[in-house]
């Protein structure tokens, strides 16, 4: 004889289920689920504001327009600066594209102490979503903010009869890296933010530390020809790698990618740490 169904279980048991699941909230996923949703979230919310307010993109290609146009143009007649026989202007350009995007990464510590006063910051700490999911968004925002700026200055440099590269995979790597770098100086930014806690304080250190990273690095000049402690500080900038892996990827001249690439890596993973620490510390 075949067995006797089972009984279904009784109106209490489900009582008892679905108290459970009242008492047991569901488990929020882990941080490293949302790290993708986040910056997704942040890279979408900057590509809106360029949509709806192209402004900015206009008025930031005129600084790199007049470095190459006068700066290049001028010193490329003048063959002061070895450039390994490449001119100027093309030896110039792979700098003004690191130079212009440190520029709009260097000052998003602005937004975030904005976020701040207007409360969304602390609206953003209490969802479950990990200190280090938020900066890695942010940091990665202003790395796409960067790169649209780093297309506006390939295409003046390219207009302007520049000898780039066009293979696909080597621009790849050129995003890459200039994600990377934003991400970096983003994050110093919004370490200093942590620290200072105002937007006035906030934007004079950013402009008192630009130009000391620009022109101490490889931007403008090859690092053979500097004096012996301005080589020391270029050895610590994040810039002269990112140049020098630029300059290697889109005109073919003799470069440390892979170890260009490292140290943009790791400058990256310690700020997005440094910022995260500090985040708390902003919201108070």
């Amino acid at each position: 004889m075949s067995e006797a169904p089972a009984a279904p279980p009784t109106a209490s048991a489900d009582r008892a289920g679905g108290i459970d699941l009242l008492l047991r909230p569901p488990q929020p996923r882990a941080g490293w689920r949302l790290l993708p949703a986040r910056v997704a979230a942040m890279c979408t919310v900057e590509l809106q504001k360029l949509r709806h307010d192209r402004t900015e993109l206009y008025t930031r290609a005129v600084q790199p327009a007049l470095w190459l146009l006068i700066f290049g143009q001028t010193f490329t007649r003048i063959k002061a600066i070895p450039t390994g026989g490449i001119p100027y202007v093309d030896y110039l350009a792979p700098g003004i594209i690191a130079q212009s995007a440190m520029f709009i990464a260097i000052f998003y510590g602005i937004q975030i102490i904005w976020e701040r006063d207007a409360g969304i910051l602390n609206k953003l700490l209490v969802t479950p979503t990990p200190r280090s999911a938020l900066i890695t968004g942010k940091a990665f925002a202003a790395g796409v903010k960067s790169l649209i700026q780093a297309v506006v200055v390939i295409v003046i440099a390219a207009l302007l009869g520049v000898a780039l590269t066009w293979n696909p995979l080597k621009l790849l790597g050129v995003a890459a890296l200039v994600v990377l770098a934003s991400a970096f100086f983003s994050c110093l930014s919004m370490t200093i933010a942590g620290v200072v806690l105002s937007r006035d304080r906030l934007m004079g250190i950013g402009q008192a530390i630009t130009m000391p990273l620009f022109f101490g690095s490889n931007a403008l000049y090859p690092v053979s020809v500097m004096p012996g402690w301005l080589q020391a500080i270029s050895a610590f900038n994040p810039l002269s790698y990112q140049v020098d892996a630029l300059r290697g990827l889109l005109l073919g001249t003799h470069a440390h990618v892979a170890l260009d690439l490292a140290v943009l890596l790791v400058s990256a993973a310690l700020g997005i740490t440094a910022a995260s620490s500090l985040l708390g510390r902003l919201a108070r």
